[in-house]
């Protein structure tokens, strides 16, 4: 009654349909894992300089730099369902104008469950700018420790483990 064409184009149909909604279920499982990471992020040494402007040879840019003490514990984020977390430590502020910048300090990509465990005592990888060129008149900044859960199957995932107390931009201390 049917050809071969038929019955196999239905056997696949029907195992890509089974796939689909196993990856489905997959994906709205991962909801029902809540994870609360905690850590802790200390700043200090936390400096602003004036730099040379790569892109104006007579302009000069403050730059913060700060170094950061960093604990975390990451492993409750991970379940069957995760690939990989990407974390970073973010500087926010309101500049002159008012407008919200977070800017990434550091970052590091989470492969193992075993990795998981950060104690890190670092200066950042990436120095804190602004496109104004000066902190002056800023908001107080704040620096938290935010993660992105990378899932096999499902959305991405935003958090944050760790948040320090606003505190001012201190003065410029010299030239880099």
């Amino acid at each position: 009654m049917y050809s071969l064409y038929a019955r196999v184009n239905n056997g696949f149909a029907f195992m890509s349909s089974c796939l689909m909604a196993m990856l489905a279920a997959i994906a709205l499982s991962s909801f029902l894992f809540t994870a609360d990471p905690k850590g802790q992020l200390t700043i200090f040494n936390f400096k602003v300089y004036a730099s040379a402007d790569a892109k104006a040879d007579s302009r000069f840019q403050e730059i913060g730099l700060a170094r950061f003490n960093l604990t975390a514990d990451l492993t409750p984020l991970f379940h069957w369902n995760t690939k990989q977390l990407f974390i970073y430590v973010t500087a926010e502020y309101n500049n002159s104008d008012g407008t919200h910048n977070e800017v990434t300090m550091w970052d590091r990509i989470v492969r193992r469950k075993e990795d998981a465990l950060i104690d890190v005592v670092a200066p950042p990888k990436y120095p804190l700018r602004d496109m104004r060129y000066s902190f002056k008149k800023s908001s107080p900044v704040q620096f938290a420790l935010k993660y992105n859960l990378m899932p096999y199957v499902g959305a991405l995932t935003y958090g944050e483990a760790a948040r320090t107390e606003p505190q001012p931009f201190p003065p410029k201390v010299g030239k880099l």
